[in-house]
Parts: structure tokens; sequence; C-alpha cells
């Protein structure tokens, strides 16, 4: 997925949704999916990122959300691949505005669902 196909889905992200969604597969999809969504949200709502990757943000996390997607998500092991992808390239696409007080954040969120996770568990953008 490039930036603007993920800009299309930007009508569908909202915090409360965002917090549902995340919550209900956050043990389902791991640790690294959820850290990957967590940096993005964080990044979408600090003052200080330029309105463009705003709209990627929000169009990857609105793709997250949306229950129809190109792999329905109730699709065992399967469901979550287009919205992982979906979310390694808004990350890709907006890495310049991921600050270390924005993965902090996430961390810091993170350990409340996966409290044992570590920096390997992460990936690259630990």
């Amino acid at each position: 997925m490039n930036s603007n196909e993920l800009q299309k889905y930007k009508g569908h992200f909202n915090d409360g949704d965002f917090w549902k969604k995340l919550s209900a597969i956050a043990v389902k999809v791991g640790a690294k999916l959820v850290y990957y969504a967590l940096v993005l949200y964080y990044t979408l709502v600090d003052p200080l990122t330029p309105a463009k990757y705003k709209a990627v943000i929000a169009g990857a996390l609105g793709y997250m959300i949306l229950p129809l997607d190109l792999i329905p998500d109730f699709i065992p092991f399967g469901g979550m691949v287009d919205d992982w992808a979906a979310l390694i390239a808004a990350v890709a696409y907006v890495a310049t505005a991921i600050t270390p007080e924005i993965k902090a954040k996430a961390r810091a969120k993170l350990a409340e669902w996966f409290p044992s996770a570590t920096d390997s568990d992460l990936g690259d953008l630990a």
C-alpha cells in the first residue's frame, strides 16, 4: 500500500473505534503490531506532525478499524495481514516524524497489554 491508497481510509478513523479495535485484537495480533499502531496513533496526535503525515496515519489506522477490507479480519492467521501491511507502509512513510518521546508513550501504553514485552519483541521501530 502506498500513501495515496492509505489516505482514502482516513474517514474511517476515529479515536473511540481505534481504542476499541486495538483492545479487542491486542492479544491476538501480538506486541509488535500493537506497538506499531500505538506509535502511529501517538504520531497522529502530536501537534508537530505535518498534516500530510497525519492523513496517511489516519488512513492506515482507519483501514485497521474498518471491518471489511482486502482480507477480512475474522479469517484466522491471515485476517490481519493487510492491516499489518498498512501499518508498516504508514510507519515507513512517516518515519521522520516518529520521535523518541512518541516511542516512549507507545511503549508505556503497550506495557498495559504486554507487560513483559522487550525491545526485541518490537522489531526495528523499537
